[in-house]
């Protein structure tokens, strides 16, 4: 991956592990190169999402979108965004939790309305997206031929919610999100722009994060604090679960579309979130090693060093040797130059697995006792695979030490984790976790634990993934799923096909 480089999950060829949520990123600076900006906004936070990524920018008379599949990187050139002219802009950059990852899917999501224009970028989840749709078909209808017609070919909860802001002919963008956010359900933290405003919105549970920040001559929203530093701009505070915010000419104006009912999502602070940002003014780097520490205080083993498994293992790493007195040390060194790519390896690259990432230095492990420190365990592959190489390597005995309670649900409000079935906690003990993957021994921080390091309250986080308690009521199963609108468009298509056919003379 880019951004912070956290490899961890992408380290075994065709191996998945908790794929992040997107990025978001707005700003509306008079004066500005936005969308250079929004370019450095979204290199800030690539390792939110390596799939696709896009730029729209507004001159307050027209909006234009650049968006391709690939990193923020490999998307734009010094010429496309020099093309892209104006005071406001909106980024993202995606991994796919509603509808396939291609191009059509690729945000922001645009949309001719009856006054002008609007594109949309999305971070999370919506729960009530077949709702929606239905809810889009009516509106579209009572609105007639004054709603623009549009040949679209998005399966995406996030464009739903773009055709629905924009089917109001007789609203502002303003009033039409202050009507349809209410009815919303699931995650999402949205950064959006009509021709002339930008605004920001945040689901009444705050699940995904979201922050305001201030320019000189200007305003900018992000996903993460770390993207507020690198565009130069100083944080404001968080935008608060239930609140719209509008920023235009006349300045920045609030909204509560809905009663704040806070959830924000534990594994932000595990795994997704950049160990240089803060969540609800706690440091993500400081809150890591403290969760080491308590890694230490709750299961010491005797060791001689402990090492982590780079990057995001590391801070948790140093916590876990400042709490039991063990030596930290680099035991695994990873190829700096190599991110997420889209070159499928050959059959003996494969082979060679997670060497084609990471390297053991023999030198250090050579008969020694290890304590290992990782954040997460999914389906134990990537365990697996470190724990055979560090003995291949000479370690005496391998203690693994996970940084997060195991992950036993899937989560529906922005992560991608592997289905129920392929978690390896969901079926397993933590004794038959620790044999599937070849350590002398395993253990998980506790939730308690985990949730006192972060300074939140417990009632104020999401735990779902690690307890089964999800704070958003969830659909039936039939219409949830990240291919939910595909399945659905199917459907509907096999029905019409269906009516034809017995229509025919």
């Amino acid at each position: 991956m880019a951004g912070d480089g956290r490899l961890n999950h992408e380290l075994l060829p065709g191996e998945k592990g908790p794929q992040d949520a997107c990025g978001v990123f707005g700003v509306w600076a008079p004066g500005e190169e936005v969308a250079k900006l929004t370019f450095f906004g979204l290199y800030a936070l690539q390792h939110r999402g390596q799939e696709s990524a896009g730029i729209a920018v507004s001159d307050g008379h027209n909006t234009m979108v650049y968006k391709d599949m690939g990193l923020v990187s490999q998307v734009f050139t010094e010429s496309a965004l020099e093309t892209l002219i104006g005071h406001i802009a909106i980024g993202h950059t995606r991994y796919s939790t509603t509808g396939s990852s291609c191009w059509d899917n690729a945000q922001p999501t645009f949309r001719a309305t009856a006054t002008g224009h609007l594109a949309l970028a999305h971070n999370g989840n919506l729960t009530n997206t077949h709702d929606l749709a239905s809810r889009l078909r009516e509106v579209q209808a009572g609105a007639g031929e004054l709603f623009p017609d549009v040949d679209n070919n998005a399966t995406t909860d996030t464009d739903v919610l773009t055709a629905l802001l924009a089917a109001h002919p007789d609203m502002t963008t303003e009033a039409a999100a202050l009507q349809e956010l209410p009815l919303v359900k699931g995650a999402f933290s949205l950064v959006f722009m009509d021709d002339q405003t930008l605004y920001g919105a945040r689901d009444p549970q705050g699940v995904r994060p979201l922050v305001l920040g201030r320019l000189e001559r200007g305003w900018v929203l992000a996903s993460e604090t770390a993207a507020l530093d690198i565009t130069g701009a100083s944080f404001v505070r968080e935008i608060e679960p239930g609140e719209l915010v509008a920023i235009d000419e006349h300045g920045l104006r609030s909204t509560k579309f809905a009663e704040p009912d806070p959830k924000g999502c534990l594994f932000e602070f595990v795994y997704l979130a950049r160990p240089d940002t803060s969540i609800s003014g706690h440091a993500v780097h400081a809150v890591r090693v403290e969760v080491g520490r308590r890694l230490a205080k709750e299961f010491p083993v005797e060791a001689d060093l402990v090492i982590p498994v780079p990057e995001s293992g590391t801070p948790s790493a140093v916590g876990y040797a400042q709490g039991s007195g063990i030596p930290f040390a680099t035991g695994l060194v990873k190829n700096a130059y190599v991110g997420r790519t889209f070159i499928q390896p050959s059959q003996t690259i494969r082979q060679l697995g997670i060497r084609l990432k990471l390297n053991p230095l023999r030198e250090v492990i050579e008969g020694q006792r290890l304590v290992v420190v990782d954040d997460s365990i999914v389906r134990g592959n990537t365990q697996r695979a470190i724990v055979k190489m560090l003995r291949e390597a000479g370690a005496a005995e391998v203690h693994v030490r996970i940084s997060s309670p195991p992950v036993k649900w899937p989560c529906f409000y922005g992560i991608d984790f592997a289905t129920r079935a392929e978690l390896i906690a969901n079926g397993l003990t933590v004794d038959e976790i620790c044999r599937s993957i070849g350590a002398d021994s395993l253990a998980f921080i506790s939730l308690e634990s985990l949730v006192d390091a972060t300074g939140v309250a417990t009632d104020r986080l999401c735990r779902a993934c690690f307890d089964g308690e999800y704070p958003i009521a969830l659909p039936d199963e039939s219409v949830l799923g990240k291919h939910v609108l595909e399945v659905l468009d199917r459907t509907e298509s096999e029905f019409t096909a269906m009516d034809e056919v017995i229509r025919r003379p």
